[in-house]
């Protein structure tokens, strides 16, 4: 009796160990979704929704799990979100530097943690970030340049209100305006900086500058949200420039391209960018390799780079790239020229 006992004991043994081992098997094998952080500067500017919203569906739509963080323009607070990351042990950062030179010491303890970081529209300057998705910043200011040289004369002045120095973009974006600029013979008055892309540096500057601004002819804008602070100031100062171009396609500048007061945006495609860089961050979250012809300098280094280009949109082309690409619907463009709507 006793050793039949023994015997079942055993048995009983045998099994909730091999269950225990059957079971660890099925959770060694359960297959762990990818976990992608994602850092912005801020969500007050219109694109940067889009960017997120698309980016987010995109990457769940592949299996992956993304946590959005919003710096609301604090460096402090991206180091902050990247840190957590790394406790986090995500498997890919991405980040819209607010500063291009910034967070080097928090991407190198990423990187060192095996956790990959991409510079998402912005580049980190000698970051080694493995991978660099943006629109052409160069082409940017090129297509506003030609603007210009499509409606003015040589010899015509043109004020240059850029965005933050401390954005690479800007940088890029001035040369490629400068090159235009001197190829249709215009004159560059001056250039100003709105510290952290702050409209009301750009409504500073026209107030201060009216003498300046009446022998201005064009006025090229960082993006549509200085473009509509100038526009309110030279209003306010009733001076009157025939062409302000800026670049973003927001609703408003589009409100203002129909009615004949911004001349021109330039539209980068964001669902385009946004889902190009959630299936690059999803494969290298997989241990896959970009195949990406381009490449871009941080400064140190040479950084893996989609490139995307932008198109320059007026009046008329308005109808064809953003409302039939479905950016915008006519009825908010045309909101105040209904009589136009096609």
């Amino acid at each position: 009796m006793k050793k039949q006992r023994l015997l079942l004991i055993l048995g009983m043994l045998l099994l909730l160990l091999g269950g225990c081992r059957i079971q660890e098997k099925d959770d060694s094998h359960q297959k762990k979704s990818v976990q992608i952080g994602v850092i912005f500067d801020t969500f007050v500017v219109e694109r940067w929704q889009r960017d997120r919203d698309v980016f987010v569906a995109t990457a769940q739509s592949l299996g992956a799990e993304v946590d959005i963080q919003n710096a609301n323009g604090s460096v402090e607070k991206q180091e902050e979100s990247i840190r957590y990351y790394i406790k986090k042990k995500m498997d890919c950062i991405v980040i819209v530097p607010i500063e291009s030179e910034a967070l080097l010491d928090e991407i190198r303890m990423a990187q060192k943690e095996g956790i990959k970081v991409i510079s998402y529209d912005r580049l980190v300057q000698g970051g080694k970030t493995d991978l660099y998705v943006s629109f052409d910043s160069e082409e940017v200011g090129r297509l506003m340049g030609k603007a210009f040289g499509d409606t003015l004369k040589p010899g015509d002045g043109v004020v240059m209100v850029c965005g933050s120095k401390t954005d690479g973009n800007v940088a890029m974006m001035e040369t490629g305006f400068r090159k235009a600029a001197s190829e249709y013979g215009l004159e560059i008055l001056d250039v100003t900086y709105a510290a952290d892309w702050e409209a009301e540096e750009a409504r500073k500057y026209v107030d201060g500058h009216v003498e300046l601004m009446r022998k201005a002819r064009g006025v090229m804008c960082g993006n549509d949200n200085l473009a509509g602070s100038v526009l309110q100031a030279l209003a306010e100062n009733q001076l009157e420039i025939p062409v302000v171009v800026g670049q973003d396609a927001d609703l408003d500048a589009c409100q203002r391209i129909v009615e004949e007061s911004q001349y021109m945006t330039v539209y980068k495609p964001v669902e385009k960018l946004a889902k190009k860089a959630a299936e690059a961050t999803v494969k290298l979250a997989k241990g896959r390799k970009i195949a990406e012809e381009n490449q871009i300098s941080d400064g140190k280094y040479q950084v893996p780079y989609i490139r995307l280009r932008p198109l320059a949109v007026t009046k008329k082309n308005i109808n064809a790239t953003i409302i039939d690409s479905g950016f915008h619907i006519k009825e908010e463009i045309y909101l105040n020229r209904p009589e136009e709507m096609p």
